[in-house]
């Protein structure tokens, strides 16, 4: 043990009372362990220079760990080239809990499959009583609740809404279902899940109840909703919601592209993009009418449905011009269901909707944990503040 190692413990003695003593030294020992591993992963020492150093330093990031000896305060360094996490924070400690208490959920109930019982011996879970799961449920479902049904504060100016589908065992039958879920940016630029609803599909009637969910829970402000073309939903937000409807972007180019044939795709898809280009709203309405013109003689199709788009797929431009790539599309809130789909692909069917709740929400809280613990902003508050209501108010200069 070195000299600089044995004068903080000795500092740590000395300073601590007995009551502090354990948490104390238990946020040494993981910031030392952490510091050794970033050692190993940059090459060189904190500082150091080195003709073996692999990476650079960029910084740390704070964190709370909750242990046993209670909450301990972790400074946890970052790489200039790819990321850093330590293993024993686990980060997918809650959804892992989530999706072992669905096989096992599967498993008690008799509706377990040969690939379901491969997965549980996989898991060491062997002699597992009705009791057990019943706990470990609960565990997790109080926590997912608390969650998706917390207040909504503040305002949220941007909203995506988007579903995904899984299969679930109802009534004797295997049926599919729709999981929405809904992700917003507030007016301090910070990203929230916001909320998940299950339904037997995208119905209006169903968007119509999710969102009036959202809104008993103290949704406001909304200024742009961004989705795909459902018309159910889309209906959903002129009732509820009354806030702009933005068209995605991606999916609006996949469909209009279907017209345009193989050898004209790229042609037609450079044309469309230079009204996406433009400086501001009315540029780009003018220019999408312009390429509608000169597509109208030849793919007659193509024009039409950009003319009855323009508004929706253009709504975007309106908005501030550091935030256009992050609204135009469901880009963002994609990727999540992207992770959503990997990890529900595991149970393949479910036993019940309580065990989609179970395990969606689980990822949905531990994603939402982890944009909570970013530095950077979503969005910048320079960027966010032309789109508060509220006045910015300014202390008027000193005389001299």
């Amino acid at each position: 043990m070195t000299d600089e190692i044995m004068m903080s413990l000795r500092t740590l003695l000395e300073k601590s009372s007995d009551a502090d003593l354990l948490r104390e030294m238990v946020g040494f020992a993981a910031q030392r362990l952490m510091e050794l591993e970033v050692e190993s992963l940059t090459g060189a020492a904190h500082g150091e220079r080195s003709p073996d150093r692999i990476n650079h330093r960029n910084g740390y990031r704070d964190r709370i760990w909750e242990t046993r000896a209670g909450a301990v305060e972790l400074r946890i360094p970052k790489l200039r080239k790819s990321s850093y996490f330590p293993v024993f924070l686990e980060p997918r400690r809650l959804a892992e809990k989530a999706l072992a208490a669905v096989v096992q959920e599967a498993y008690v109930h008799g509706v377990s499959t040969r690939s379901v019982d491969d997965l549980v011996k996989a898991m060491g879970m062997t002699g597992i009583s009705k009791s057990q799961v019943s706990r470990l449920c609960s565990e997790i479902d109080d926590k997912i609740a608390a969650f998706l049904n917390r207040p909504l504060e503040g305002d949220w100016p941007y909203l995506w809404l988007d579903a995904t589908y899984v299969k679930v065992r109802a009534s004797g039958r295997i049926v599919s279902v729709a999981v929405i879920v809904a992700v917003a940016v507030n007016n301090d630029g910070r990203r929230e899940v916001l909320g998940m609803a299950i339904g037997p599909s995208e119905a209006e009637t169903f968007w119509i109840e999710f969102l009036r969910s959202l809104a008993r829970r103290g949704l406001r402000g909304i200024k742009l909703v961004i989705s795909d073309a459902h018309e159910g939903l889309k209906a959903a937000v002129a009732k509820v919601l009354h806030a702009s409807w933005q068209r995605c972007r991606v999916h609006f180019m996949r469909n209009v592209l279907a017209h345009a044939g193989k050898q004209g795709r790229r042609v037609v898809a450079a044309f469309i993009a230079t009204a996406f280009a433009q400086e501001d709203a009315e540029m780009a309405r003018s220019q999408w009418r312009q390429v509608a013109d000169q597509l109208r003689p030849k793919v007659a199709k193509l024009a039409m449905l950009m003319d009855q788009a323009e508004a929706d797929v253009l709504a975007f431009m309106s908005f501030p011009k550091d935030h256009r790539p992050k609204i135009h599309s469901t880009n963002p809130l994609e990727r999540l269901n992207g992770e959503i789909k990997r990890r529900t692909d595991v149970v393949g069917i479910f036993p019940n909707e309580d065990a989609i709740t179970r395990l969606v929400g689980a990822i949905l809280l531990e994603q939402n944990d982890e944009w909570a613990v970013q530095r950077a902003r979503y969005m910048t508050l320079e960027t966010m503040a032309p789109l508060s209501e509220d006045p910015i108010f300014k202390l008027p200069a000193v005389a001299a």
